[in-house]
């Protein structure tokens, strides 16, 4: 520009405009060397900071420029496959392959940084309450009680695995036992599950133990780390968390972690639908639905979206049924052939429902439908603009089943299909008043465990442990592993239980997810430095890879060639 060169210089803190003037260099920069300098090239300048004529309001340095007077080349860059810019042209799998130039662009930069602060917070609070970060083993044994272990062969010891671990759970609890009474660790573990956006098989927890506590002790001082992060971090003041339990979150919200950004609780219409002759309802075990304020004006085109909606297979309604409050007072639904005006009034009266509002209502089995209504209900909340990314809902979640039976979840092992499993852990304590059913009717059973959730996401979860070696043994019982069973997979635990164990108690948050809330993103992985993709791999490594045969014999391992399967 009229003789005057301009570059933009970007480091890890920002951007800043240099200016260059040729009657300012010295004799060391050849114009030709400036002429030259393309995009990603890496630079060295001398200069002074001058204020700048022309100011940028948008950048934290609009306002100052470095008039340059020596510029040389460090180093020269090939064209990149993307523009590094916050908008980029760039897709998630060439952004994935060439993650170190992703990780040059300003937006996922300030993940990072978010993260670092989070990590750095988290520290200086829990340090405050004289807790002792402790660092725990990442070769461990394989104790498959969950979901599936990454398993790594022993080249030593033929035939024999590490794996890698799914939590520092056990280790954790061998602290409280070693008289360490708070303990925390930001660590990594290790799934191999299915994957989704919150998901990936490496993770990291914010995992913390605490001895001589009861419930309400966790809840106390997780609460206050949670709101300490908020106020930090965010600059927000979050309320006293409210508490529900599990059974009022599956009743009014259809899920163990409801987003209570908004109301739209559910509402059971058993008793005001049925007899009418409408089969739909007069077969179902549950009909149940929610009002959407302000939905009346919905057209039958956005109508039928939704039924759409609840009819895919993830969600596996059959149908909807709805019915307008108008503006006018009157009344109409998609059922009017079963249902008079008269009758819908009582629907409205049951929903609370006033005019302008959009009743919304499923029919089926009890559990089915629920999950089906929570999945329309947060649909809903989005399409009406009530899951505002920048309002924060958090609440703890308590009460919740000490065990579930296991129809055949694709995340667990096939050989514990068809049995219970525990909701949380085989450690988690069930309440006292509850023990005893443990014999008698054990789906009934109550634990000491509590969920951290906010904005309709689980952000942590804990519980009171087993401290008591006869209860515990109980748990596997009742988990239907054998004494050998038990003994082989957990016998460094329950004896040292016979050593003092104290009563205890912790948590652990998904660090990643706490991220990528406090960021605004659905996604954890631009809050990992190194993610993998949603087929698990590392594209820009590319792993997980074949090993040579030299290798494969060193551990022990046969493979057959034709198949190319372990």
């Amino acid at each position: 520009m009229g003789g005057l060169t301009f570059i933009d210089l970007r480091d890890r803190y920002g951007i800043t405009q240099l200016k260059i003037s040729p009657e300012n260099l010295d004799e060391q920069t050849p114009q030709e060397v400036i002429t030259y300098t393309k995009r990603e090239y890496v630079v060295q300048v001398s200069g002074s900071v001058i204020e700048r004529q022309s100011k940028n309001s948008n950048l934290p340095t609009g306002e100052i420029e470095i008039e340059v007077y020596n510029f040389g080349h460090l180093n020269t860059s090939i064209t990149p496959p993307f523009t590094i810019e916050d908008e980029t042209d760039g897709g998630d799998e060439l952004r994935m392959k060439y993650r170190y130039l992703d990780l040059r662009r300003n937006i996922v930069r300030k993940n990072l940084e978010l993260r670092h602060r989070l990590a750095i917070e988290t520290r200086n609070y829990l340090d405050k309450l004289n807790f002792l970060e402790v660092e725990t083993p990442v070769l461990i044994k394989s104790t498959p009680e969950g979901a599936r272990d990454f398993v790594v062969p022993s080249r030593v010891h033929e035939g024999e695995f590490y794996a890698l671990p799914q939590s520092p759970q056990t280790f954790k609890q061998l602290l409280m036992v070693s008289g360490f009474d708070r303990y925390y660790q930001i660590v990594k573990c290790f799934r191999d599950e299915d994957l989704r956006a919150d998901r990936q098989p490496e993770f990291t927890q914010i995992d913390c133990e605490m001895s001589f506590v009861e419930q309400e002790d966790i809840l106390q001082t997780f609460e206050g780390l949670t709101r300490h992060l908020f106020k930090t971090v965010k600059g927000i003041d979050i309320p006293t968390l409210p508490r529900m339990t599990y059974a009022d979150a599956m009743k009014y919200y259809g899920n163990d972690k409801p987003d209570t950004r908004f109301e739209m609780k559910f509402v059971e219409l058993n008793g005001v639908v049925k007899g009418k002759n409408f089969k739909v309802f007069d077969d179902a075990g549950l009909v149940v639905g929610i009002c959407a304020k302000g939905a009346a004006e919905y057209t039958r085109k956005q109508l039928d979206e939704l039924t759409e909606f609840v009819k895919r297979p993830q969600i596996g309604a059959t149908g909807l049924v709805y019915a307008r409050f108008n503006a006018d007072g009157t009344l109409k639904s998609s059922v009017d052939k079963f249902y008079n005006e008269e009758e819908l009034k009582k629907w409205a009266a049951t929903f609370n429902a006033q005019p302008g509002d959009l009743m919304l209502v499923l029919a089926g089995e009890e559990n089915k439908t629920r999950k089906a209504l929570s999945e329309l209900r947060l649909e809903m909340g989005s399409r009406l603009g009530l899951r505002d990314k920048n309002k924060f809902s958090c609440l703890w979640v308590i009460d919740f089943p000490l065990l579930e039976w296991n129809e055949g979840d694709t995340n667990l092992l096939e050989s514990l299909r068809g049995r219970w499993v525990a909701k949380h852990h085989p450690f988690t304590s069930p309440k006292a008043e509850d023990v005893a059913l443990l014999n008698t009717n054990p789906g009934t059973v109550r634990a000491n465990a509590y969920d951290i959730v906010i904005n309709g996401v689980e952000i942590g979860g804990g519980s009171i442990r087993i401290h008591n070696k006869e209860l515990q043994a109980k748990m596997f019982e009742v988990l239907g592993f054998t004494k050998e069973e038990a003994q082989n997979q957990f016998g460094f635990l329950m004896n040292a239980f016979e050593f003092g164990a104290p009563p205890h108690g912790g948590i652990a948050f998904g660090f990643d997810r706490l991220c990528s809330m406090f960021g605004g993103a659905d996604s954890i992985r631009d809050f990992i430095a190194f993610p993998k993709n949603n087929s698990a791999r590392d594209v820009m490594i590319d792993s997980p890879s074949e090993i040579s045969e030299e290798q494969l014999n060193e551990l022990h391992i046969l493979v057959k060639k034709e198949e190319k399967k372990i």
